[in-house]
């Protein structure tokens, strides 16, 4: 409860308003802060909004007990949302900083998004039969994911894809058709691994520098293209799924 107290008869016209406008913006920073404690244990979930305005740097959505702001650098590129739509975002940050108190920031670029979502489509993962190894994203574009189940009769790509791909259709419905998802197998051998990662490209053998975390992908010319992909996009999202620096070589 706010309570400030002031004698009316000292206070003039100009005095009362500022007055009035101090007690208000109490009101809301308490009102922040009493929104920010309702949602500080939802960060890293997935929650649900509706656009209340679109601003050039921002999206405002009403969360319904609160508002959040979704910034440009947490919008998937080219998605173009409206006032009035509801839209699932994660909630990734609470900014306890902002001169205008604290602050619920939600993303629908971040990788997290993509795997949260695959958690809600993907009910062996619960009860783990299958898990996902690791996650490289550039929102609107592409993202790769590992899958791996410890059990030699499940087919871990096949159970993320989904009957006739259902599942991972689904997670591409949120995020826009634009971007592709790659499912590829997560194997303990790191060889196994980068060339899964690599995929589509036909990798012909790989050489590895554990100390210095590196490998040197050999491929013939043909592939060596789909190899890097475009704009060095593939080999960039392989390097970030499996931790190593990988260099494309002709042969």
């Amino acid at each position: 409860m706010i309570e400030q107290e002031f004698e009316a008869k000292s206070f003039g016209r100009v005095a009362a308003q500022t007055a009035k406008q101090v007690l208000l913006q109490k009101l809301r920073e308490f009102e922040r802060e009493t929104m920010a404690n309702e949602y500080g244990n939802k960060i890293g979930k997935i929650i649900t909004g509706t656009v209340i305005r679109v601003e050039s740097r921002v999206i405002r959505l009403d969360l319904g007990h609160g508002e959040g702001i979704m910034p440009g650098s947490e919008q998937i590129p080219g998605e173009h949302l409206v006032t009035g739509s509801r839209i699932r975002a994660l909630l990734k940050n609470i900014d306890r900083d902002s001169n205008r108190g604290p602050t619920i920031i939600l993303s629908r670029a971040d990788a997290q998004f993509v795997k949260l979502l695959f958690l809600q489509e993907v009910p062996e993962i619960e009860t783990g039969t299958v898990e996902i190894k690791a996650i490289a994203r550039e929102a609107g574009r592409r993202t790769k994911i590992a899958v791996y189940s410890s059990s030699s009769d499940i087919d871990p790509v096949g159970t993320f894809v989904g009957t006739k791909g259902v599942r991972v259709q689904a997670v591409m419905n949120e995020i826009g058709d634009t971007e592709k998802i790659d499912i590829i197998t997560y194997d303990h051998d790191i060889r196994n691994y980068i060339a899964n990662a690599l995929s589509p490209a036909e990798i012909s053998r790989i050489d590895i520098n554990e100390s210095d975390k590196t490998a040197t992908v050999y491929v013939t010319e043909a592939q060596q293209s789909v190899a890097i992909g475009r704009q060095g996009q593939n080999v960039r999202l392989a390097s970030q799924l499996t931790g190593y620096d990988i260099d494309i070589v002709t042969e």
